[in-house]
């Protein structure tokens, strides 16, 4: 059976394009540590869990939008309505409700 952070990290590549180096950065662990999660050899923290929780409803709210090749690369861009500020380096530091808030603003149109 499929461990719920196994599920998350497999939408995560799935949706957002997401390598699981990608995971380990935002994370700040090493990628092997994500390998013995997606193996349900290990768990993350609750902090950690929380975070790559918040990064998959991210990810899917961009899957709305984008594919999942685009939804990495908007991750890692530098947004003017984020204060020039990089999505993924949001997320890390806990500001997910920033992102969403421009995310919203995709969805009513008024993004440009």
């Amino acid at each position: 059976m499929t461990s719920a952070v196994a599920k998350i990290l497999d939408d995560l590549k799935e949706l957002g394009g997401l390598k699981g180096v990608d995971v380990a950065n935002i994370a700040a662990v090493s990628p092997a540590t994500v390998s013995r999660w997606s193996a349900g050899s290990a768990h993350p923290h609750p902090k950690t869990q929380r975070l790559i929780s918040d990064l998959r409803y991210v990810v899917d709210r961009l899957a709305e939008f984008y594919n999942p090749d685009e939804t990495r690369v908007w991750l890692y861009a530098k947004h003017r309505l984020l204060n020039g500020e990089r999505a993924i380096d949001l997320i890390h530091q806990g500001r997910t409700d920033e992102v969403l808030a421009v995310i919203d603003s995709l969805d009513q149109g008024t993004y440009t």
